[in-house]
């Protein structure tokens, strides 16, 4: 691709002119750069699955400038951020509420800096639309290449809010995984990576028994949705090579009625 790479993620949506309104400042300030919209769809002020859709999407990203804003403290005292990682020379823009903290972490954030009060922000500043106010001129200075030392004040990395996820666990041949959350087509997210259960002794085709809030259920470890039957419970690897839930030609979240952080349990039967 000619000229730099900046990818945007948002809760946006497409409805309103807020998305547009944002590349419009990036083509003003920053007229060479390919923009690559990661996902609007975020759900609104979700945070926490803004990060985990960043922190899966960047890696098959291009190297550049990556903008995130999901922001229901937009107005208040949270910093905005710019952060430089380590994989390829990335810049993270966002909100300083842990959005950007799951991705900085697997890419490896080696330096920060406060751009609130950053020279490259369009002014009068609103106080609710920081999108296009502040982290959509940043972002596109630094994809012009403008250092990310001049766009604000230095931070202390560690200072940077992280989220904390739940961890899943193993007693007595079960894995004790959570829900992290569902996807649009019902699909559940689990906090664990396809070697643990593999290395519980589960094998492609086998049963699974699953319990959840004292409920038990039945489903098969498939390798994907049409290995089992429409309408069967299914245990899966993702694309991110963790496991799932879905069922086929259906939804396990209204299936299983799971809430975000749910404990399951999975067992071989």
């Amino acid at each position: 691709m000619a000229g730099p790479i900046l990818t945007f993620l948002s809760d946006y949506g497409t409805a309103d002119e807020f998305v547009g309104v944002c590349h419009g400042v990036i083509a003003r300030l920053c007229p060479d750069a390919t923009v690559i919209d990661i996902a609007h769809g975020v759900p609104r002020h979700d945070v926490r699955v803004g990060a985990l859709i960043l922190r899966s999407a960047l890696p098959f990203m291009p190297a550049g400038v990556h903008l995130a804003v999901v922001d229901p403290e937009v107005g208040a005292q949270r910093r905005a951020l710019a952060v430089r990682v380590a994989q390829e020379d990335r810049i993270l823009v966002g909100p300083d509420n842990g959005l950007l903290s799951l991705a900085a972490a697997r890419l490896g954030g080696v330096e920060a800096v406060d751009v609130s009060r950053s020279p490259h922000r369009l002014e009068p500043v609103s106080a609710t639309f920081h999108g296009r106010d502040i982290f959509a001129p940043v972002a596109a200075h630094l994809a012009s290449g403008d250092p990310l030392a001049g766009g604000g004040e230095p931070l202390d990395a560690s200072e940077l809010v992280a989220l904390e996820l739940p961890q899943a666990s193993f007693q007595d041949g079960e894995v004790i995984a959570h829900v992290l959350y569902a996807d649009r087509f019902g699909n559940l997210m689990l906090d664990v990576s396809h070697a643990a259960l593999l290395d519980r002794g589960l094998k492609l085709g086998d049963g699974v028994e699953l319990e959840v809030g004292g409920r038990r259920m039945r489903a098969r470890y498939a390798r994907t949705f049409a290995d089992v039957a429409p309408g069967e419970l299914l245990v899966y690897e993702d694309a991110q090579q963790a496991l799932a839930l879905a069922v086929n030609r259906g939804s396990a979240a209204e299936r299983v009625g799971a809430a975000r952080d749910a404990e399951i349990r999975l067992r071989r039967r």
